[in-house]
């Protein structure tokens, strides 16, 4: 059963791995949509840097937590956060999910919808999903959901925190130290994106994930 949640609700987590999946449609003047995660202790703050899984470090030194990246679906445009949430450190409570545009507002991005799945199960239909909408259009930075424990398992929680100062902005909030320069660990210097594969003009990746 697939559980379509409103702001603010949650449901328990009974899957050992989780994706979770920004979805969004492709437009004119669409920014590209980047997701990323925060792990976070209990004092609701990283421990380090390393606790960051972005663009520009994708994969936690955990292992546990990944970004596998953009790809193109019959329904828009996809990034995405796996974990592997029976390996993640107790010490982590929480774990963001979040959604970032280079410097465009999310008033400009049409249907994003943040879409959880059993990682386990190929094929299988999401366990919930939830229809994320900017409070004043001028975010440029959203907390779209977050797992977190309770009561020796895991729930998801639907949020949609919006930030206007983007996920620099956002990242130092909890607790992130951004490298001005760029050459640090925070979210100052993006990569240009890797080249389209066949006729992809927007996206690297023509494969698919569940429907």
């Amino acid at each position: 059963m697939t559980h379509a949640m409103l702001k603010g609700s949650n449901v328990p987590i009974e899957a050992t791995a989780v994706r979770a999946v920004l979805r969004w449609a492709p437009g004119q003047g669409a920014p590209v949509v980047d997701a990323s995660a925060l792990l976070l202790g209990p004092d609701g703050r990283v421990r380090s840097d390393e606790d960051f899984v972005f663009y520009n470090q994708p994969r936690h030194p955990s292992g546990k937590v990944w970004r596998l990246g953009q790809k193109r679906v019959a329904e828009g445009l996809t990034d995405t956060i796996q974990t592997d949430l029976a390996g993640v450190e107790s010490a982590v409570s929480q774990i963001l999910l979040v959604a970032s545009a280079e410097d465009v507002s999310f008033g400009r991005v049409r249907s994003l919808r943040i879409l959880l799945y059993d990682a386990t199960v190929a094929d299988a239909e999401p366990l919930a999903y939830f229809d994320v909408k900017p409070e004043t259009g001028e975010e440029t930075a959203l907390i779209c959901g977050e797992l977190y424990r309770r009561g020796g398992g895991w729930k998801f929680r639907a949020l949609g925190e919006g930030y206007t100062n983007g996920l620099q902005g956002l990242a130092t909030d909890f607790g992130i130290s951004v490298d001005e320069s760029g050459g640090g660990a925070g979210p100052a210097a993006r990569p240009p994106p890797p080249p389209p594969r066949d006729d992809t003009k927007k996206t690297p990746h023509q494969d698919h994930l569940p429907a």
